[in-house]
């Protein structure tokens, strides 16, 4: 982390790694989770990729890192406790999808990112913002990848206690941010990697089969042992030492996104 750089992008916070000797190469952009880590200093430790030759530049979530609100994550809270879905999860992502092409032509005016396609890269709901960019955009896209991801939103919904009290405005909110419905969007984007602990939650863990099953040839599974859902330990908002199981979530994603590579335009050999 010695080498990040950080600095904003159309207002949203970043922490950007250079490839091995720095230099021009191709971007890859990620959004972090609202579990640890939940920064975008915070993921890059945990997920820095460091074996590939590209720009990783991590984005901070709405409320997150930079964007909290007094230093905390209380008002995040807050909007929890007022409406998980309509107020929390589902404007959160929208909010980072929105957000992005203007963020994306800022940090191409800001570092020496090669033209073409760029990868994308989510943990938990900051996978529904990958996978929003994937099929809600013309960004192109030379490869994907989430773990542990927000793929159906009403799963994520139904990890919150109580029974959500859905009504028409809301239906429509938790289906559109219904990835495995929308595979063939994706898949007609990208080749996307998705990564699942083998601990993380039941319903997150079904829906990435699922996933999986709907992209056929276009995606990969990835199992990772003994991964719950969170990549690092709390309080998760300052770079934190690398834990083991997020170390096998880096290595297979450098090798998924190594192998990708040659889709983009420009690409640099490493080093």
């Amino acid at each position: 982390m010695d080498s990040a750089i950080t600095g904003t992008a159309a207002g949203v916070p970043f922490t950007a790694l250079p490839p091995s000797g720095g230099g021009s190469a191709p971007l890859l952009v990620t959004w972090h989770m609202l579990d640890a880590p939940r920064s975008d200093a915070g993921f890059a430790a945990a997920l820095p990729m460091n074996g590939l030759p590209v720009w990783r530049v991590h984005l901070g979530m709405p409320m997150c890192g930079a964007r909290m609100v007094d230093g905390s994550m209380d008002a995040g809270l807050e909007l929890v406790r007022e409406d998980v879905l309509m107020s929390y999860l589902e404007p959160f992502v929208r909010q980072a999808t929105e957000e992005f092409p203007a963020a994306l032509a800022s940090l191409r005016a800001q570092l020496p990112l090669e033209e073409g396609p760029i990868g994308v890269l989510g943990g938990s709901l900051g996978g529904a913002v990958a996978l929003r960019v994937l099929a809600d955009t013309g960004i192109p896209v030379f490869a994907g990848a989430v773990v542990n991801a927000a793929i159906r939103m009403r799963s994520v919904v139904d990890l919150f206690p109580g029974d959500y009290p859905y009504d028409p405005a809301s239906e429509q909110a938790v289906d559109g941010l219904d990835f495995v419905a929308r595979a063939d969007a994706i898949a007609a984007r990208a080749p996307l990697l998705v990564v699942s602990g083998e601990l993380d939650h039941p319903g997150l863990r079904a829906d990435a089969s699922d996933l999986v099953e709907a992209l056929g040839k276009r995606s990969e599974l990835l199992s990772i042992p003994g991964l719950a859902h969170p990549l690092a330990e709390e309080p998760g908002i300052e770079p934190a030492p690398q834990l083991p199981v997020a170390r096998e979530v880096d290595a297979g994603l450098v090798g998924w996104f190594r192998r990708h590579l040659a889709g983009a335009r420009q690409v640099q050999p490493s080093k």
